[in-house]
C-alpha cells in the first residue's frame, strides 16, 4: 500500500503507511525495506536532512548487506546530492554499486558517480567510473554504456590525448546499428568534437543531424539550436542566427534563466540585423554608383544573361509540369479502377497506393507548386517571407528591381543602369546613412556583444569613408578604447595622441589627458546634461526643455543619449502644446529610433496609450468624486503667481475637515493654473470660499472655476479650456 501510494505521488499517505509498518511490525523481515522507503518518501517531500539523519542511524544500528545496503546507501546518496554534498554522495554510491545484486542498478549508480566526479572536477576519477560502466556492456541498459562513452569523450584532453583513437571511437558509435536510439546525443557530441577542432562546417552538419533525429530531449534540442545560432552569428548571418535563437527559446522553459539569456541575445540581434541590412544595401548601391559606365554595362549584361538562362530553365520546368498535369488529368478521366484491376504504376505494386503511381505523384507535385510555389526542402518551408541574412547585397537589391520590371525591362541592361542613383545629393544621403549604420554597428558590437574585433573593423571602415564630422571624434575615441581592451598598445597610443592633438578642447581629450581627475559625470557629459534638462522639465520650463533638447540632439547625434532627449522633448511639447504635437513627436521617435529602448517605448505608447488619450469629449462631473479648484493667471506674471500660491497655502492650512493642497501647473505658453487639490464633492468645490475662514476668504479674491480630475486631465492634454468653460458657464 505504501509503495502504491508512493508511485501514485501521494507521498503523505505513503509516509503514514510506512510509519504504520514501523510502529505495528517492528520484528518484520521487511522492516529495513520499510525504513528505506520511508526515507525515500521523505526525500520526495524535500525532508532531506531528516532522511539523512534516519538513514545514517539505520546504517549504524543495523548490519545491512546486499540489496538492503544498496537501497539504503543509494537513497542516502540522493539526499546528499539534494543538499549539495556531492563528495559524500560519491562515497555512498560506491557502496551501493558494490552491494547491489542488479547490474542495471550498478550501471546507473556508476554512471551517476561519474557525473558527480565531473561536477567536482575529478575527470580522471570520472573516466575510471565510466570505464566500469562500459565494461558492463550488455549486462546493463545500453543507455548507460552509450552515455558513459559520451561523457568520456567530453572529458577528452585535446592537448595530450590520442585524437586518432577518439575519431575511431566516434565513427564506431555513429555507425553501430544498435546505437540508433541514441544518435541524437551521439551526433551532438560528434558536433562538439568537430567544433573544438575548428571544423565548423562538419560541426554544423552534425548538430543539424542531431536535430533531424527528432529527439524528444528538449534540452538537447535547445542546446543544438543555440550552438548553431552562435555559429551562424559568428558568420555574421544575423537573421539566420535570430531564427536559431527563436527555436532555442521554443525548447526552453518560459522565463527560466536560460530562456532569459537567449531572449536577451535575440533581442540584441534586432539592432544588428537592422543596421547590417542598411549597411549592405547602401554598400551595394554605392559600389554600383562608383562603377564607370562601361563597368556598369558589363555587370548588367552578365546579370541579364543569367536571368535569361534562368527564365529558359523555368520555362522548360513549367512545360514539363503541364505535361505531367495532362497525364494526370487523362488518368483521372479513365476512372478510378478497383484496386485489383491494375493500372499504370510500379510493376508488381498495387495501383491503389498513391506513391506507386508516377502520374498521380506528378499531379500532386504540380498541385503543390500551384499552391506553395517552388519551395526548398528545409525547416519551416511554409513561411512565405523568411528573413534572409544576405538581404541587402547587390544581387538581392537588383533582384527586387527585376521582380517588379516588365518582361521587356527585365532583359535590358540599361533599365538597371537607370536605377542607379547619379545625383550627388542622393549619393551623399546614402553615404551618410551607410556611415551612421557603421557607427551604430560599431557601438553594438563593442557595448552589447563585446565583439571588439568586429567593432574595430566597423569603426575603421567608417573613418576611411569620409564620414560627417559628428561621427569622427566618437569613432576615434571608441577605437582607442577597443585598442586598449585588445592590448594593442601602439595603436591605442596613436589614437590617443590624435584625439588630444586634433580635439584638445573636447570632453574626450579631457578624459584621456586626466583620466583620474575627470569625473564620469562632468558638467559636459551627456548624462549630466540630460539630468540638467530633466530638472528644468520638472520645473515646468518647457520652452527651455525643448530648446536645450534640440541643441543636445544635434551635439550628441549618433550617441545613445539622443533618443532620451527626444523623448523628453516630446513630453515637453505635449505639456505645452497639447495632444497633436505630442502624438507627432512620439510617432517620430517610434519610427526614427525603432531599435532603441526609447523607440520601442514610444511604439508601445503609440499603440496603447495614445488611443486612450485621443478623445476630447468631457465627461459628466456627476460620475466623478475628485474635483479641483482652478485659478487662472497670465504665465508672464510669475511674481503674482508665487505670491498668490504662498497666500493660498497659508489659507488652506486653516481649512477644517478637508486635507487640501495646491500646485502650480503650466497650461500653455500664455497661461498658468494655480490648482487646489483634495475636494471630493462638486458642490463644495463650487462654494470653495465658504469653507475658508472669514478672514482667509478675504485674502483669496481671484476668480476660479471648478473641474473634475478627469476633465482637468482632458483639458490639459487637448488644451481645450475655452470649450470646457463655454460648456460649463454658458
Amino acid at each position: 500500500m505504501g509503495k502504491a501510494r508512493y508511485f501514485d505521488q501521494r507521498f503523505v499517505p505513503a509516509l503514514e503507511a510506512f510509519n504504520y509498518i514501523l510502529y505495528k511490525y517492528p520484528a518484520s523481515d521487511k522492516i529495513n525495506q520499510a525504513k528505506v522507503w520511508r526515507e525515500k518518501t521523505n526525500i520526495r517531500l524535500e525532508n532531506d536532512e531528516l532522511a539523512i539523519k534516519n538513514l545514517k542511524r539505520l546504517l549504524r544500528q543495523e548490519d545491512l548487506e546486499g540489496q538492503d545496503l544498496a537501497d539504503a546507501t543509494s537513497m542516502l546518496a540522493q539526499a546528499y546530492i539534494n543538499t549539495k554534498s556531492l563528495d559524500s554522495a560519491v562515497t555512498q554510491l560506491e557502496i551501493a554499486a558494490n552491494a547491489t545484486k542488479s547490474n542495471d542498478e550498478r550501471g546507473r549508480y556508476r554512471f551517476i558517480q561519474g557525473q558527480l566526479y565531473n561536477k567536482l572536477g575529478y575527470k580522471d576519477s570520472a573516466n575510471i567510473v565510466f570505464d566500469a560502466v562500459i565494461a558492463l556492456n550488455r549486462k546493463t541498459p545500453r543507455m548507460y554504456m552509450i552515455s558513459a562513452h559520451l561523457e568520456k569523450i567530453k572529458n577528452f584532453d585535446y592537448n595530450n590525448g590520442d585524437k586518432l583513437l577518439l575519431a575511431e571511437l566516434l565513427e564506431d558509435l555513429e555507425t553501430n546499428r544498435e546505437n540508433r536510439p541514441f544518435l541524437d546525443k551521439i551526433y551532438h557530441v560528434i558536433g562538439t568534437h568537430y567544433l573544438k577542432n575548428q571544423s565548423v562546417e562538419l560541426a554544423s552538419r552534425y548538430f543539424n543531424k542531431s536535430l533531424q533525429t527528432n529527439t524528444r530531449d528538449q534540452k538537447l534540442k535547445a542546446r543544438n539550436y543555440e550552438i548553431l545560432g552562435d555559429m551562424t552569428f559568428d558568420k555574421r548571418l544575423y537573421a539566420d542566427a535570430g531564427a536559431y535563437y527563436d527555436s532555442t527559446m521554443a525548447n526552453l522553459k518560459l522565463n527560466s534563466k536560460p530562456y532569459r539569456i537567449i531572449k536577451r541575445k535575440r533581442d540584441n540581434l534586432e539592432d544588428v540585423i537592422y543596421y547590417e541590412g542598411i549597411a549592405k544595401v547602401t554598400d551595394s548601391i554605392l559600389s554600383l554608383a562608383n562603377l564607370s559606365e562601361a563597368e556598369k554595362l558589363t555587370y548588367f549584361e552578365k546579370y541579364v544573361i543569367d536571368l535569361k538562362e534562368k527564365a529558359k530553365a523555368e520555362e522548360k520546368k513549367q512545360e514539363a509540369l503541364k505535361r505531367n498535369a495532362g497525364l494526370a488529368t487523362v488518368n483521372n478521366q479513365v476512372g478510378n479502377k478497383a484496386p485489383g484491376l491494375g493500372g499504370a504504376g510500379v510493376p508488381g505494386k498495387s495501383a491503389g497506393f498513391y506513391f506507386y503511381n508516377p502520374t498521380t505523384v506528378a499531379f500532386g507535385k504540380n498541385e503543390f507548386l500551384k499552391v506553395w510555389g517552388d519551395r526548398p526542402l528545409e525547416d519551416n518551408w511554409r513561411w512565405s517571407n523568411k528573413a534572409q541574412s544576405s538581404g541587402g547585397n547587390t544581387a538581392g537589391t537588383t533582384g527586387e528591381i527585376a521582380a517588379n520590371a516588365s518582361e521587356e525591362q527585365r532583359f535590358n541592361p540599361q533599365f538597371y543602369i537607370s536605377k542607379i542613383p547619379s545625383d550627388t545629393k542622393v549619393i551623399d544621403s546614402i553615404l551618410k546613412e551607410r556611415n551612421y549604420a557603421y557607427y551604430q554597428l560599431g557601438l553594438i558590437y563593442k557595448e552589447k556583444f563585446k565583439e571588439y574585433n568586429l567593432a574595430k573593423n566597423k569603426f575603421q571602415e567608417l573613418l576611411q569613408s569620409n564620414p560627417e564630422e559628428r561621427l569622427v571624434l566618437p569613432s576615434k575615441y571608441n577605437l582607442y578604447k577597443i585598442y586598449d581592451i585588445l592590448g594593442e598598445n601602439d595603436e591605442a597610443t596613436i589614437a590617443k595622441t590624435d584625439i588630444v592633438a586634433t580635439y584638445p578642447k573636447s570632453r574626450y581629450a579631457a578624459i584621456l589627458t586626466n583620466p583620474d581627475t575627470v569625473d564620469s559625470k562632468d558638467e559636459n557629459s551627456p548624462s549630466t546634461l540630460y539630468e540638467n534638462v530633466y530638472d528644468i522639465h520638472l520645473a515646468q520650463d518647457y520652452e527651455t526643455v525643448i530648446a536645450q533638447s534640440e541643441e543636445h540632439i544635434i551635439t550628441f547625434d549618433g550617441e545613445p543619449i539622443v533618443p532620451k532627449f527626444e523623448l523628453l522633448k516630446a513630453t515637453a511639447l505635449g505639456r505645452l502644446y497639447g495632444f497633436e504635437d505630442y502624438r507627432k513627436a512620439i510617432n517620430y521617435i517610434a519610427v526614427t529610433y525603432a531599435n532603441t529602448p526609447e523607440g520601442q517605448q514610444a511604439q508601445r505608447m503609440a499603440n496603447d496609450m495614445l488611443p486612450k488619450l485621443e478623445s476630447k469629449e468631457f465627461v459628466n462631473d456627476s460620475v466623478s468624486d475628485h474635483f479641483k479648484v482652478i485659478f487662472k493667471f497670465n504665465r508672464a506674471k510669475t511674481d503674482k503667481i508665487e505670491t498668490f500660491k504662498t497666500t493660498l497655502d497659508e489659507v488652506l492650512k486653516n481649512v477644517r475637515y478637508y486635507k487640501l493642497k495646491s500646485s502650480v501647473d503650466v497650461y500653455d505658453t500664455n497661461t498658468t493654473f494655480v490648482v487646489v487639490h483634495g475636494l471630493q464633492n462638486a458642490q463644495v468645490a463650487k462654494t470653495f470660499r465658504q469653507i475658508l475662514l472669514d478672514e482667509d476668504a478675504k485674502k483669496i479674491k481671484a476668480p476660479f472655476f471648478v473641474v473634475s480630475s478627469k476633465n482637468y486631465q482632458i483639458l490639459q492634454i487637448h488644451k481645450n479650456l475655452d470649450t470646457y468653460l463655454s460648456l460649463n458657464n454658458p
